[in-house]
């Protein structure tokens, strides 16, 4: 699989902290779960008659780049942009990662006029924490949906979903049906 995102180099070198997402190790692992979990539900709402499958990664900053905090630690900053919102990224062990520039195609972005951003004050907004959720809960899903713990049963032809994976595809439906 390519990756394209922003600090992808050194992406190898930073190791996650925080097991509770299984299968991911490195901040490629990461970015290769997301894009199979973003989607028009986890962009932010104003971007999103601009959101396809072709361009994954836009309005997807903020609710990714604290998913990476959580997982790998380090500080999220922010890129002023002209309408006054920040395109948000991730500084672990003093290297910039941004899993979702390739949104921005060949614009170059700025990295060194950045503000540290707070998940306090992006999650005071109750959409953009309910998208965060939605994400964090999606990526879940997809993960055990891809492990060898997701069936019950070894038997090829018996196999059946694991019980408490089939609770999270319940809980991940009515979590669409009710925030979105």
């Amino acid at each position: 699989m390519n990756f394209y995102f922003y600090g992808i180099e050194k992406s190898e070198e930073c190791f996650a902290i925080n097991k509770e997402y299984k299968g991911i190790e490195h901040l490629s692992d990461l970015y290769e779960a997301l894009l199979n979990v973003w989607c028009l539900y986890t962009c932010t709402p104003r971007l999103r008659e601009h959101w396809s499958e072709e361009n994954k990664t836009l309005g997807q900053c903020s609710i990714t780049a604290f998913l990476v905090q959580d997982i790998f630690g380090g500080e999220v900053y922010g890129i002023p942009r002209q309408d006054g919102s920040f395109h948000c990224f991730n500084v672990i062990d003093d290297c910039i990662f941004d899993l979702t520039s390739e949104q921005f195609g060949d614009e170059d972005l700025d990295y060194s006029n950045s503000v540290e951003q707070f998940r306090e004050e992006h999650f005071a907004n109750e959409n953009k924490r309910k998208r965060y959720d939605y994400l964090c809960l999606c990526l879940r899903e997809y993960l055990n949906n891809n492990s060898d713990d997701y069936y019950d049963d070894e038997d090829e032809e018996n196999k059946k979903p694991n019980r408490s994976y089939t609770l999270i595809l319940l809980s991940s439906f009515l979590l669409f049906i009710l925030f979105f």
